[in-house]
């Protein structure tokens, strides 16, 4: 069993979590769930939150793990696919432009990062371009915290699915829900930046051809092939050509200026800062 000596640690949406989850390392009942505890490290800014760093557990296969909460409950946050680690984790709403465009994937501007120096017993924050020094827990301190908390699952709700806007400036924005289980649940949003609105809805088509959203108010209709203009077709006959906006390549916009995500925590550790 092995860990690494020094980790670099750590989208969400929605609001409060639903069902606790069993943490890594169980209950702690044998020598490797404790091994497992006791290599986790603990950073706090000492006004009652954490940022618990879990590392990969190479012998059981466990990837790295990343935590945010205060010390009564801990949520997951969600790890980046490919190679990052646990510990570079996605917030949109802050931006670091020294960070390199493509990565792998990933824009790593819109990715934020905990740092944490297990020899040096130090923690450290960047969300965005912004840092922010943290406390590392002692051992003993941390290892009763983590034993009390409870832990829940990814709190994020929905994720960004679409986005699109017309000629005057109106924006139509879709989103659906962030599990597999509930991906086609779809909600439509529309309006100016910063004033989009939910819109009441009645239907959803979802094919190899494309998707079509039908709300009391009219059609959003999205098309796979590219030949064809989505649309935005508001009862009886008015339709409005629509261009479509990359949503990787705007989601400082999606989280920061539509108002759909206004004041609501992602659930990393950059909530608090």
């Amino acid at each position: 069993m092995t860990f690494p000596r020094i980790l670099t640690v750590a989208l969400l949406l929605g609001s409060s979590t639903t069902a606790a989850v069993e943490p890594p390392w169980g209950k702690a009942e044998n020598l490797g769930q404790r091994m497992l505890l006791e290599a986790t490290s603990v950073c706090t800014d000492g006004k009652g939150h954490y940022a618990v760093s879990v590392p990969r557990e190479e012998t059981d296969d466990l990837e790295d793990r990343l935590y945010y909460g205060d010390a009564k409950e801990l949520v997951e946050v969600p790890r980046p696919q490919g190679l990052l680690s646990a510990e570079t984790f996605l917030d949109p709403r802050f931006f670091n432009k020294q960070g390199t465009p493509d990565y792998q994937g990933h824009d790593l501007r819109v990715y934020s990062e905990l740092s944490v120096d297990v020899k040096e017993r130090t923690c450290s924050l960047r969300c965005g371009e912004r840092k922010v020094s943290l406390e590392m827990l002692p051992g003993a301190q941390a290892r009763e915290m983590l034993r009390k908390a409870t832990y829940a699952p990814n709190p994020q709700k929905y994720v960004p699915h679409a986005l699109l806007r017309d000629s005057k400036g109106t924006y139509y924005y879709v989103d659906k829900g962030s599990s597999s289980s509930d991906a086609r649940n779809f909600r439509v949003f529309i309006g100016p930046r910063g004033d989009l609105k939910p819109q009441k809805m009645t239907n959803v088509v979802s094919d190899s051809e494309g998707e079509i959203f039908t709300t009391k108010r009219g059609e959003l209709r999205l098309v796979i092939d590219r030949a064809q203009t989505p649309l935005w077709i508001e009862k009886p006959t008015r339709e409005v050509a629509l261009r479509n906006v990359p949503v990787e390549q705007n989601l400082p916009l999606i989280y920061n200026e539509l108002g759909v995500y206004t004041g609501i925590r992602l659930g990393t550790p950059c909530d608090d800062q």
